[in-house]
């Protein structure tokens, strides 16, 4: 007998249907809520002016060689940042290529820079 299971998520904000689930961290604790793209988008516009002010912190875990990172023990990251990464290299003048892993130099540069 086959079964079929289908995960279906529900946004935490208005109990329309969620197409991502948002990992964030305020005051040393972490969130996950599942929001449809348009509130996952308003959550990242609400929290864009404190992420570009902030620094990074280390979260403590080891900086080992992780699935998907580059060589060096670079960290996996999400197209997002290495979007964000890639914008704030060109725009500072650093040579860095449209795809694939960006240098530890530069992703080091980026993080002294914020």
């Amino acid at each position: 007998m086959a079964k079929h299971t289908q995960v279906i998520l529900i946004d935490d904000l208005d109990g329309g249907e969620a197409n991502e689930t948002v990992t964030f961290a305020i005051d040393g604790t972490s969130y996950e809520i599942d929001l449809s793209d348009g509130n996952a988008k308003r959550l990242r516009e609400a929290l864009s002016p404190f992420v570009t002010s902030a620094r990074r912190a280390d979260s403590g875990q080891a900086r080992g060689r992780r699935r998907g990172a580059g060589g060096g023990g670079q960290r996996a990251m999400t197209r997002e940042k290495s979007a964000e990464i890639r914008a704030w290299a060109k725009a500072h003048g650093h040579p860095v290529s449209e795809r694939g892993r960006i240098a530890a130099s530069i992703v080091q540069a980026y993080e002294d820079a914020h």
